[in-house]
């Protein structure tokens, strides 16, 4: 029997969960009015030894909650999954929807009439003040003019903290946070006045001093808040529990942990602490399983079924973080997505298999808690126990859409290849969505800004043009046209063009974050910023790049073939037309959907004729090859317009007709590849103001639904409005002939220059991954694409039908998790427009 199951969680797991799944998120005051005092009172300070003393006032003044049950404690908000306002950022979306942010369509938050009023006199301070501000005062209007327009967004970073970053958790679990003070004091006394860096680095050293000690305080007003609960406490128990508790918050993380439970308080008040000094989401614990399991191997006193209680606990605690955002960009982030991603396997930086204990307890913990938090991670190699993966897969067909699995094979030299070292590449681990980084070594600025390469297309066809303005360079006429030559010439220069001014506007904000919100409490965590003397925002960390990601390739890459295709090879249509039809959006009123092979809905009696007239012809009785030939005869049957249609739906099916990335056709598959290829390489020319290089990504989050909004009709059939293809998946839909072959599509993308990142959803049915030989096929299936060095896959193992019956009645369908994009979210708090995106994904089975 390869099946082994799962343990059930305690009850105290199963009340700590229902705290979260029974949460309303509410958005609070209390951070936002200390920041605001503490700015107020520091106006004559640098930037980074006001940001210390934000820190400090924070750390000092923001309410202490333990929540009933807990063994590990910190909380950022009095509410469970619930969040503060970071104002430094940005705050005028925030008030601008205080009256709607309950009921909008995605991530709602409750705001209180008093939260409302404290908020709103606090703002009163900042106009001017913020990082967005003075990044949105470097940027010009060209760059603003591109994002108005729905080519690229770097709102990420323009409107919130600075995330995306793994810091040194073993560090902390090792030295305690008076190892970080002694290493800034001996710092110090060792700096040289004569050098013209001194004075900066004297502030930056003080500004760690005066951050620490307050994190110190921070724990230890936790000490004396669980001693409090434990001296009213008339149960025996959680008495004992409390007063442990209290023990703990006294010595870590001021000191080294000596046990697993301190390793455990101290990981999560790490956590904890980075979030609020900060509002950047993507805060990853990193290879959880590395720096934990020495002290679960050191504690002889502590039993296997209470330390696996007290990583639920963690898992718990990673759900109780949240963010709100501004509404645009709630709809790109669908489900109150954090991106906390913890990542357990892979190899060790001496290049030998890193599995063990605690890599197995994380899927525990998954299984037990069931919730979308962490995003979980696996990392995959030839060395590999088959046992890791198995389990793994038995994590992935409950239907938690985690965990996402990542290539070593394709991830490790595509570090390198950006001046990582060996040992560091090998130690990698994945932040945010999906994107590797050389762990407590890196400032990555991942996910830092959003770019449609098929909006690029669409502007490519209109000349330069959106609508009437002329926003791109005029690189010709499509209908002068003569080769699809022409359109790659056109297409480069645009790509240039907006590349270009992407990377001036992340660089502005980049730079706007360095001047204005440097980190003093999360710098001393990441290598070399104490050796440096400069927070990582300054370029303190070793390893510094921008990752800004593509969407719209598979969207892309079919509109490309399908013009090459029927417009230059076959001449069925002539550009002039195409163009014609593409304007009128195929007839189609704007946000119609079409039917895959036609306006409206087959009937049964052209499915039936269909399937009739292909098994008159054909003597295989393949079921794959019999489907797609079902599926070209219904595409391909008549491309003149059923009576009473569009004139121009004849031409959209015969464009719809053509064949798709996503099913082994290297004539498709190649010119996918090259329109990534051409982002990606124009991506990596430019540097950012940390001395550090570009890298492109390809992953949307859920952005290819509401950047999709953006773009009009597309050759490959496409109407106007719709969903893009997610990340490097194909279309929707186009996928038709197999895992197998959608899975060798997609490994023919050049994933070692796409370093940032990219991102590869598939959806099974559950009978697909059943018993032992579902377990083995999807082994060999993950195998397979790695062998190819395909560089991340993750799975939704669930059906149309749950979907449906979740919409229909959400109440009853809570704690249904589901993966989204880089993460996975509870699928009845999706906007519904998200919902139907996972809805139409292929159903894969073997």
């Amino acid at each position: 029997m390869i099946e082994k199951g799962f343990s059930k969680p305690t009850d105290r797991i199963l009340r700590l969960k229902k705290q979260i799944i029974d949460a309303r998120p509410h958005v609070e005051s209390e951070r936002a009015v200390l920041a605001t005092q503490a700015y107020k009172e520091t106006e004559g300070l640098s930037p980074i030894l006001r940001r210390a003393k934000v820190v400090e006032k924070i750390f000092n003044e923001l309410p202490v909650t333990i929540r009933e049950d807990e063994l590990v404690v910190g909380a950022i908000t009095k509410n469970p999954r619930s969040t503060e306002i970071c104002p430094e950022f940005s705050f005028d979306w925030v008030e601008k929807e205080f009256e709607t942010m309950a009921t909008r369509v995605a991530d709602p938050f409750e705001i209180s009439k008093q939260t409302a009023d404290e908020l709103r006199e606090a703002f009163k301070y900042w106009p001017g003040r913020t990082t967005s501000d003075l990044a949105s005062s470097y940027m010009s209007q060209k760059a603003k003019d591109c994002i108005a327009n729905g080519v690229f967004t770097v709102g990420n970073y323009f409107y919130g903290g600075v995330g995306h970053v793994c810091v040194d958790y073993g560090k902390i679990l090792n030295i305690g946070f008076s190892g970080v003070i002694a290493e800034a004091v001996r710092h110090l006394e060792a700096l040289d006045q004569m050098d013209p860096s001194y004075i900066k680095k004297q502030q930056f050293y003080n500004a760690v001093i005066i951050s620490y000690k307050a994190a110190i305080d921070f724990a230890h007003r936790y000490a004396a808040k669980a001693q409090e609960l434990a001296s009213r406490e008339s149960n025996p128990t959680r008495r004992a529990e409390l007063e442990q508790i209290a023990k703990n918050c006294r010595l870590v993380p001021e000191y080294p942990a000596s046990n697993f439970w301190e390793a455990c308080q101290t990981m999560w008040f790490i956590q904890c602490m980075l979030q609020i000094e900060s509002s950047g989401h993507s805060i990853s614990p990193g290879r959880f399983d590395q720096y934990m399991y020495p002290f679960l191997k050191a504690d002889t006193s502590i039993s296997r079924e209470f330390a696996q209680e007290l990583i639920d606990c963690i898992w718990i605690k990673l759900n109780d973080v949240n963010k709100t955002r501004d509404e645009v960009s709630a709809q790109a982030f669908a489900g109150y997505a954090v991106f906390q991603n913890l990542c357990v396997g892979g190899q060790t930086p001496e290049g030998r298999d890193a599995t063990n204990d605690v890599s197995y307890m994380c899927m525990e913990a998954t299984v037990h808690c069931r919730l979308p938090a962490p995003s979980f991670s696996i990392r995959v190699w030839q060395g590999t126990p088959d046992e890791f993966l198995y389990r793994a897969a038995e994590v992935i067909r409950l239907g938690l859409g985690v965990p996402a699995v990542y290539n070593d094979e394709v991830i490790i030299p595509s570090l390198q290849n950006r001046g990582v070292s060996l040992a560091d590449a090998r130690d990698y681990g994945i932040v945010g969505c999906v994107e590797p980084q050389a762990i407590h070594k890196t400032e990555g600025w991942h996910d830092a800004a959003f770019f449609n390469v098929a909006k690029v297309l669409e502007i490519t066809l209109n000349d330069g043009k959106v609508g009437s303005t002329q926003l791109g360079p005029v690189t010709g006429d499509p209908k002068r046209w003569t080769s699809i030559e022409d359109f790659y010439d056109a297409f480069n220069k645009q790509m240039a063009f907006f590349v270009k001014y992407l990377a001036e506007a992340d660089n502005c904000v980049d730079i706007a974050h360095g001047e204005r919100a440097p980190l003093p409490f999360l710098s001393p965590m990441v290598e070399d910023c104490m050796g440096r003397g400069k927070s990582l925002q300054e370029g303190g960390a070793l390893y510094n790049f921008t990752g800004p990601q593509a969407f719209g390739v598979a969207d892309t890459g079919d509109s490309v073939y399908a013009m090459k295709k029927f417009v230059f090879d076959e001449k069925k249509l002539s550009m002039a037309e195409l163009k014609e039809a593409l304007d009128a959006n195929f007839g189609l009123a704007i946000g119609q959907k079409a039917n895959a092979v036609g306006g409206g809905e087959l009937t049964e009696g052209q499915i039936y004729e269909a399937v009739r007239k292909v098994l008159s012809s054909n003597k295989s009785m393949d079921v794959t090859a019999l489907k797609e030939e079902v599926y070209r005869t219904l595409s391909t049957d008549t491309i003149t317009a059923p009576a009473g249609s569009s004139k121009y739906d004849g031409i959209r099916r015969l464009l719809d007709s053509a064949e798709s990335f996503g099913n082994d056709i290297d004539d498709v598959d190649l010119i996918a590849r090259k329109c990534a290829q051409i982002y990606c390489l124009e991506v990596e020319k430019y540097k950012n103001p940390r001395g550090g290089q570009f890298q492109a990504g390809i992953y949307p989050v859920s952005a290819n639904v509401l950047f999709g909004k953006d773009v009009g009709a597309l050759p490959d059939g496409r109407p106007a409005k719709a969903p893009l293809a997610d990340g490097v998946s194909p279309r929707q839909g186009k996928d038709h002939l197999g895992p197998t072959a959608a899975a060798n599509s997609v490994a023919k993308l050049d994933h070692f220059i796409a370093s940032n990142g990219t991102l590869y959803n598939q959806k099974f049915l559950p009978s697909a991954l059943a018993g032992d030989n579902g377990l083995r096929n999807f082994a060999s299936l993950v195998r397979s694409y790695f062998d190819q060095k395909g560089m991340h896959v993750q799975f939704n193992v669930i059906d149309r039908e749950t979907l449906l019956a979740a919409q229909k009645d959400p109440e009853a369908h809570r704690d249904l998790v589901v993966r989204v994009a880089g993460y996975s979210a509870q699928f009845v708090v999706l906007a519904k427009e998200v919902q139907d995106d996972i809805i139409s994904r292929t159903e894969q089975h073997f």
